[in-house]
């Protein structure tokens, strides 16, 4: 059998390479997903509605932590692809030993700061009521084991620019399972409630690393580095840095969307809405697993060949990845249109839940298969190193469009304004992003070539 290298990047037909490349992506991100519904339907049975809501309230926080090290990971990750394209390795594996120092700086000083002030940032983020106590022991646990998903999601970028999907496709299927196992363990056969659901949470973490560890030490990695490899370089940390705003930049909106939505749907219609809007949330995470699949393997692709600078097989990279993605987006689309009640009811037996939930999945879901454009636009930016464009088209969706949305429609519409801020702000911003790559695709590529 053949072993995948970077080099391919450069000369395998761009159809079959953007599936080598997606498919594992998906299959990583589905099995994921899986865990985080099976998860949250475990959490639902088994302690009760109020601990989805709990552990809604807790996940932007622990989610922007650790997206540091994704932040990191994927500006790293541009350099690397480019600097392998341009046949620069030194380049390539002095930029991953300074992805380590970064991640595990930064990531530490925030869960330190994180726990000191525990009981302010709980409640900031919609913990309130009968949410908070739960949420609480949630939030200390998991965020013991932050660092080394960060770690993780860093190091799996990394593995996606060696050429190597498969492998970083089995880094995120490892604490997919391993969660889901201990659910069972902690949860149900120890009836550790809330405390089993954040072990097992903490635990896949580390089990996650582990895996990604002993990928970097073992033969399959081209990415051979020592310790003067982890000594800081200004030049590559700014440019990480650039680059990985992006990216952190997204998560920190997203982190932001969920302190408002848990916030203001807590005023509009109580804990129930709270509830809705983490059953919707966690649709939004496992439906478009495809369309993330196709973006995670688009980027190495495109960042190869811009690096190389062959523009055509840019441009025809762009071209197929959107092409593939709106057309599983579509089936996505038709699927969560046509069953909302149904899919409601595998989370909760909360008949308040139940009859609320399905009209906001509908919302939400509205304008699924045109955000492919918005997605693979924004990320064709970020793969080739142009950080200015990427920030602003990644932060409009939510930032520019969403965000202004959810404090001017439930003037209006009430708490089905909230929902209506979805598909608004993805139409906009899929506009927006068509005609900057529009632009870039048909003057910058071309004078180049």
């Amino acid at each position: 059998m053949t072993t995948s290298t970077s080099h391919d990047f450069g000369t395998e037909t761009i159809g079959k390479l953007l599936i080598k490349q997606a498919v594992p992506a998906s299959i990583g991100i589905l099995v994921m997903s899986l865990n985080i519904l099976v998860d949250t339907i475990f959490v639902g049975h088994w302690i009760g509605s109020q601990a989805i809501a709990a552990i809604n309230v807790v996940l932007p926080v622990s989610f922007f932590i650790a997206a540091l090290g994704m932040s990191i990971g994927i500006g790293g990750s541009s350099i690397i692809s480019r600097a392998l394209g341009s046949k620069e390795v030194p380049k390539a594996l002095k930029t991953f030993g300074n992805q380590i120092t970064m991640t595990l700086l930064l990531t530490v000083v925030l869960v330190f700061f994180g726990l000191f002030y525990i009981d302010g940032i709980i409640p900031a983020f919609g913990g309130k009521g009968t949410i908070f106590e739960p949420a609480k022991i949630y939030y200390r646990i998991v965020l013991y084991g932050v660092p080394f998903l960060a770690l993780s999601m860093m190091g799996n970028t990394v593995i996606r620019a060696e050429g190597k999907p498969k492998f970083a496709m089995y880094a995120m299927m490892i604490p997919s399972v391993s969660n889901l196992v201990l659910d069972v363990l902690f949860i149900n056969v120890m009836d550790l409630g809330m405390t089993g659901a954040a072990w097992a949470t903490t635990g896949s973490y580390v089990l996650c690393f582990l895996f990604i560890f002993w990928f970097f030490i073992s033969k399959h990695s081209e990415m051979k580095i020592s310790c003067p490899h982890f000594k800081l370089q200004k030049s590559i940390v700014s440019e990480i840095s650039n680059l990985g705003l992006v990216t952190l930049s997204r998560q920190a909106i997203v982190s932001v969307t969920y302190l408002l939505m848990n916030n203001i749907l807590f005023d509009l219609g109580g804990e129930t809405s709270v509830t809705a809007y983490a059953i919707v949330s966690r649709m939004l995470m496992f439906a478009l697993f495809p369309i993330y699949g196709i973006t995670q393997g688009f980027v190495p692709i495109a960042g190869y060949n811009y690096g190389a600078h062959n523009y055509d097989r840019v441009k025809q990279t762009i071209r197929i990845a959107i092409i593939y993605a709106m057309v599983m987006a579509s089936l996505i689309f038709i699927l969560l249109i046509g069953f909302p009640g149904l899919i409601t009811r595998m989370f909760t037996t909360d008949p308040l839940v139940i009859e609320k939930t399905p009209t906001a999945m509908r919302w939400v879901f509205a304008a699924t298969p045109i955000i492919a454009i918005q997605l693979v636009g924004s990320a064709y930016f970020q793969a080739v190193g142009k950080a200015v464009p990427a920030l602003l088209l990644t932060l409009s969706r939510q930032g520019f469009f969403f965000i202004p949305l959810i404090f001017i429609l439930p003037l209006w519409y009430g708490e089905l304004g909230v929902w209506m801020a979805f598909p608004v702000s993805d139409v906009l911003s899929t506009l927006l992003t068509a005609y900057v790559l529009y632009g870039e695709v048909s003057t910058k590529l071309i004078s180049k070539t």
